[in-house]
């Protein structure tokens, strides 16, 4: 039985898997640190200037006149929250939930799902394919780092993690139908190794709360969620420090609001699961949700927004500074507007990670500069670090 290459089983996908797979992967890795970082991929580009409203802005209602329902959380005399983020607004009040908005990839123009995800991922415009991931470059830049867990859940890997810093994989490719009978073996068989044993028996458990239709298409994506982030709190509380999964659903071309709420919806469960999962350690974790590209600042014809640029960076744990909408604001004047249609980039969200990563880690900022994002400036700390 090769232990980086457990299979279980997976749902068939019926749509683009960029911009909305069903079942992505999640990876984790060891590190020798006392603090977490999990790294939320969104993939399907979130429309920040929905999850985060700008309702102070002037242009802001003339831009969405069916969108701006009128109905967000305000936070302050300018931002409000839309009203799917309602659980997570006691963590906003605590200071344990934020955001920062107007930030990117260097992605320009292509407006890609794939091209999007790949730059996001990579950390770099340079894909040739030997760089691997920027979590992968990250924990090779700590000495004496050792494979400790790491899964790849679903049909996809998680290409912010590949690369040659030790990780280990396990990604499901046929469909799971296990008996009793055949959980009792599966366990018996693992029974001599603790660690992968209680892992194989979580991913069973995952495994049984991804329904499958007729047609073999997966249904119940939001108890995967919880489920994921229920198994990636688990191995936060043991050796694990660095975490990263996905979660689909973020492109709204058509009907956005009811689109967007059920995925935002999504979101706030996992982070919340992952809060309740990680208990006293969730005072040491940082989550960052982070997407491929933002979406138009003007509402399309079918009540949704079609792929931009700028968009919004949503962040949660007990180890950052929330209660804020971070950033450098542009506005959304037809002017201040990229190539007039899309939210302008004023920050790199890559910076964004960066600081928080030298925050956590303590890694200096040269390392982060010039091998884990090769060539990004920086800029100033957001000081999102307590």
């Amino acid at each position: 039985m090769d232990r980086r290459r457990f299979i279980l089983g997976s749902a068939a996908l019926g749509c683009s898997a960029a911009a909305s797979p069903f079942l992505t992967p999640v990876a984790l890795a060891s590190g020798p640190w006392d603090n977490r970082l999990v790294v939320i991929v969104l993939r399907g580009a979130m429309d920040g200037l929905d999850a985060v409203r700008p309702l102070g802005d002037p242009d802001y209602a003339g831009l969405r006149p069916t969108l701006n329902d009128g109905k967000g959380l305000a936070v302050d005399d300018y931002w409000a929250l839309n009203p799917a983020l309602s659980p997570l607004l006691p963590l906003w009040q605590a200071g344990e939930m934020g955001a920062v908005h107007a930030v990117s990839t260097p992605y320009r123009d292509g407006r890609s799902h794939f091209d999007g995800q790949d730059v996001l991922e990579a950390g770099s415009l340079r894909l040739d394919g030997d760089a691997g991931g920027w979590l992968n470059r990250m924990v090779a830049t700590v000495p004496g780092m050792t494979a400790e867990t790491a899964y790849a859940i679903g049909q996809d890997r998680m290409a912010i993690m590949t690369g040659p810093a030790p990780h280990l994989r396990w990604s499901p490719e046929v469909t799971l139908e296990m008996s009793p009978q055949m959980r009792r073996l599966l366990e018996t068989t693992l029974h001599g190794d603790p660690l992968f044993r209680d892992a194989a028996l979580q991913a069973v458990a995952i495994a049984d709360g991804m329904a499958v239709d007729d047609d073999g298409m997966a249904t119940g994506n939001a108890a995967s969620a919880t489920a994921l982030a229920e198994f990636t709190a688990a191995r936060l509380r043991e050796e694990t420090r660095i975490a990263s999964f996905s979660i689909n659903g973020w492109d709204t071309h058509a009907g956005q609001a009811g689109n967007l709420s059920r995925a935002i919806g999504q979101l706030a469960q996992t982070i919340l699961t992952l809060r309740d999962g990680l208990g006293p350690v969730w005072d040491r974790t940082a989550v960052l949700c982070m997407t491929e590209f933002g979406r138009t600042a003007r509402e399309n014809g079918t009540r949704g927004t079609d792929h931009g640029t700028g968009g919004a960076l949503i962040y949660a744990g007990g180890a950052l500074r929330g209660g804020q909408v971070a950033g450098r604001w542009p506005g959304l004047s037809e002017a201040a507007l990229y190539d007039r249609r899309d939210l302008m980039p004023t920050g790199d969200v890559r910076a964004v990670a960066g600081w928080i990563m030298r925050g956590l880690f303590g890694l200096d900022a040269d390392v982060i500069a010039q091998s884990v994002f090769p060539g990004l400036d920086l800029g100033t700390d957001p000081g999102l670090i307590l």
